[in-house]
This record gives structure tokens, sequence and C-alpha cells, in this order.
């Protein structure tokens, strides 16, 4: 794990897929300037200490999911299917 400033440590490798809920989640995700970015969590992940972390890919900036530890204030599930 990594610390970083404002959360818990980041972890430096990926979780093992037998440790690994894979999903297939839309949601949108706060882009700290007041939008909301579409996004998708690919996986749920637990730590140790009980953290739950997931695969979060946001759609705008191009960027490779990773890891993030879930925070509902800044990530909004979205409805897989319906509502």
């Amino acid at each position: 794990m990594v610390e970083h400033p404002g959360g818990p440590p980041v972890p430096t490798t990926e979780p093992a897929d037998s440790e690994v809920r894979w999903v297939y989640q839309p949601v949108e995700v706060d882009a700290g300037d007041g939008a909301w970015a579409p996004g998708r969590i690919s996986g749920w992940w637990q730590d140790p200490a009980g953290r739950s972390w997931c695969r979060l890919r946001v759609c705008r900036g191009g960027q490779p999911a990773d890891w993030r530890p879930f925070d509902p204030e800044r990530v909004r599930l979205l409805p897989v299917s319906g509502l």
C-alpha cells in the first residue's frame, strides 16, 4: 500500500481475482469542478481493514481503470437497467 494525502492507502498491486467481485456498474463521478462525469465500476474488493474499493474508470479523461476507495459522496451508483 502507498499512502496519499487525504485518504486511505492505495494498493500497490492488484488484488487476487479470487478476492474481487467482478461487475458492470454504471456510475457518475464527481469531477471536483461542480460537474459529474460518467464512469463504470468493473470490480469490488474489500481490503483486510474492511474498506471497500472499486475498480473505477471515468469516461472523460481517457485514463485506464484503477482501484480507488469507494466514496458514496463522490461516486453515484446508477441503475444497470430500467428504473
